[in-house]
């Protein structure tokens, strides 16, 4: 009962404190992606202000297949969503962009221009979105930055005023409040999706092959995998470009040329993956593969599952399990399923080879970018 008490207050708090600031607003646009964080603060918005906010889904081009309509139709019932397409303007945009952060920054830039059209067209002044704690964790301690995290002076430059009903709170805490007040499983147990979307996981250089390919690949690894109990998992692609091949305790493995992320002492570290081309005999000492490494110089260890003689990209799967995303461990998978899942990658004809990521965050990121 407790519990339920204390729930209940938070969200009346929440409520309050939008509905504190409504002689200022004049109409919000609720930025809706079909996570729960953006899900539940449009839905207290909406409680909040009523037919003041006007809650829209902005396809950036980085979602994952029909998106944009899977969700209008999960939400119908709780939301009315507007869709609007922007994936030209984006993926122009940040094509051909290499460096991580860049790429970020890019969306971000691309996204507030976007959501300033909409708002426009609205004739709002104000946006609801669901940054959550981590999100300011990671971006104020410099591991990356999060599109959904503005500062002052990014609120002038897009001339909008923000409401962030759940910027005090982690996930964990999140999916507690949208439980409680009766949003859909569908909603409050999806994995958490980056506001980047495919971006972030079309590692490296973006060219619109590679992100293609993340997209087809996305629904076979989540299919495969849901229903598992992970907080997060998914596929990245990178170009099968190999700068160095060596053994380290009898494993082969190789280095490829593509950066990706990784924390060391809680800042942002940009370094070369590796595959290790053999899997030890005991299948528990997998997942300390990456202590064996340089994880400054090597951020992501990863693991091979399967490889074939052409193709022109590397395949890593990542699964994570994290109560608060600021930290996370990799679960242990049966390695039965993991290779059933690797020969349906592989059949994709641009795909030579596929990983399985054994590295916790710390050392890595969740994400490669």
């Amino acid at each position: 009962m407790g519990q339920y008490l204390e729930l209940e207050a938070r969200i009346r708090n929440i409520i309050e404190n939008i509905k504190a600031l409504e002689h200022e607003i004049d109409c919000a646009v609720a930025c809706v992606s079909g996570g729960v964080d953006s899900t539940l603060s449009a839905v207290l918005a909406k409680k909040a202000l009523g037919d003041k906010v006007y809650p829209v889904f902005i396809d950036t081009g980085f979602m994952r297949l029909n998106e944009g309509i899977k969700i209008q139709e999960a939400l119908r019932e709780l939301l009315d969503i507007d869709l609007y397409d922007f994936s030209e303007q984006f993926i122009s945009r940040i094509e051909g962009i290499s460096d991580a952060e860049e790429k970020r920054i890019a969306f971000r830039d691309m996204f507030y221009t976007s959501v300033k059209m909409v708002a426009e067209e609205k004739r709002c002044s104000w946006v609801v979105q669901g940054t959550i704690k981590a999100d300011v964790v990671e971006t104020v301690g410099g591991i990356k930055t999060q599109h959904n995290v503005l500062n002052e002076k990014l609120l002038e430059r897009y001339g909008l005023r923000v409401i962030e009903p759940l910027i005090d709170l982690y996930k964990h805490e999140v999916r507690a409040l949208a439980r409680y007040i009766g949003l859909p499983a569908s909603i409050t147990e999806r994995q958490p999706f980056p506001g980047p979307g495919l971006l972030v996981r079309a590692v490296g250089k973006l060219t619109r092959e590679k992100l293609n390919l993340v997209k087809v690949v996305t629904d076979i690894v989540e299919d495969s995998l849901k229903d598992m109990g992970f907080s997060q998992y998914f596929p990245a692609a990178w170009e099968y470009d190999v700068i160095e091949r060596s053994s380290i305790d009898g494993m082969t493995y190789e280095v490829y040329s593509v950066k990706v992320t990784g924390v060391v002492e809680g800042k942002r570290r940009y370094g070369n993956p590796v595959v290790v081309n053999s899997i030890p005999a005991d299948t528990d000492s997998v997942y300390e593969l990456y202590r064996l490494f340089d994880t400054q110089k090597h951020p992501h260890i990863l693991v091979k599952l399967a490889e074939k003689s052409s193709g022109d990209y590397v395949i890593a799967i990542r699964a994570v399990k994290t109560d608060n995303f600021i930290v996370a461990e990799v679960p242990r998978i049966d390695l039965g399923v993991l290779e059933a899942l690797s020969r349906k990658i592989l059949a994709e004809p641009k795909v030579r080879l596929v990983a399985f990521d054994v590295t916790p965050k710390p050392p890595a990121t969740i994400e490669y970018e």
